[in-house]
């Protein structure tokens, strides 16, 4: 059981930067940005190869997320640009960045067992032997440092006009604000923060895989709504904190299931599509009753 709670816990931690970014645009840009699939297995892929030709892990982080924040910028330029709709924009990101990562990566999975990775230097520094261990901390670490940065960047002035640009685009353009450009800037933040999370998640795994993003937005969207429920939205801090322990009870309650006689780890993609589908229905009726007695 303590092994299920710690696998759960650093899992929630790295899968919860994942849902930070889908937060990013869902909720702040309020748009559905479907190339968090391609730009977490970007991430994953961008990080491994640079791991396997011997680059320094935390320049191999950091060039991962730049790359996220690339595939946002795309993204971004079909909507702006070319005018074709966010949704469609984001599903031809992704199925662009399918072919891209296996171009960086050659082929359809690359091991990292044999690379310096960040958890193995978390590891040895702290005298671990486990890369569980190594990876709540990491996780700790990597989950303080983004949730500090992001209240401070929608606390200032351009990121107030990201936000408005989510609540009224049509009011920020009267005002003279170019919405376009706050657009693409939110994109770029979400799927940098969508990189960064394949990257450190790989890194935990052993390896990138192509396919590792497929369902990441479910998961994403999971955890951004059973923190909702349990920690309201009052403001972005609390939002962000509630985010990560919605991906740590959405970890714990996979494990769970997975260890069930009845349900298999085939069953994880329905899983969570009914548990998503539970939370909404929750987070909805909360509203909905809000409305009832202000109205009454």
């Amino acid at each position: 059981m303590q092994a299920i709670l710690t696998s759960a816990i650093a899992q929630g931690l790295l899968w919860s930067i994942l849902a930070m970014g889908i937060h990013v645009t869902y909720r702040i840009l309020d748009i559905s940005d479907l190339t968090a699939e391609g730009s977490f297995t970007l991430g994953g892929a961008v990080c491994a190869s640079l791991l396997v030709m011997g680059v320094p892990p935390l320049v191999a982080i950091i060039v991962a997320t730049l790359s996220g924040a690339l595939a946002g910028l795309v993204t971004g330029l079909l909507h702006t640009k070319l005018h074709i709709p966010i949704l469609l924009s984001s599903i031809l990101s992704m199925t662009g960045l399918y072919s891209v990562n296996l171009r960086i990566m050659g082929k359809a999975n690359t091991s990292l067992t044999q690379a310096n990775t960040i958890l193995s230097d978390i590891a040895s520094l702290f005298g671990m032997s486990r890369d569980r261990d190594a990876a709540i901390i990491l996780g700790i670490i990597a989950v303080v440092v983004v949730i500090l940065l992001l209240v401070w960047f929608f606390n200032t002035e351009y990121g107030y006009t990201i936000v408005a640009c989510g609540n009224n685009d049509k009011m920020i353009r009267a005002n003279g604000v170019n919405s376009n450009i706050s657009k693409i800037i939110g994109l770029m933040v979400a799927n940098g923060l969508i990189a960064l999370s394949g990257c450190l998640v790989s890194q935990y795994n052993g390896y990138a895989d192509v396919g590792q993003g497929i369902g990441a937005i479910v998961i994403g969207l999971a955890s951004v709504i059973i923190g909702e429920v349990i920690f309201k939205r009052r403001s972005l801090l609390l939002s962000l904190v509630g985010i990560v322990f919605g991906s740590i009870i959405y970890r714990l309650l996979v494990a769970l299931v997975i260890n069930t006689d009845f349900i298999s780890a085939n069953d994880i993609r329905l899983f969570t599509a009914i548990a998503v589908a539970i939370a909404i229905f929750i987070a909805n009726s909360n509203m909905f009753k809000k409305k009832v007695k202000k109205n009454a």
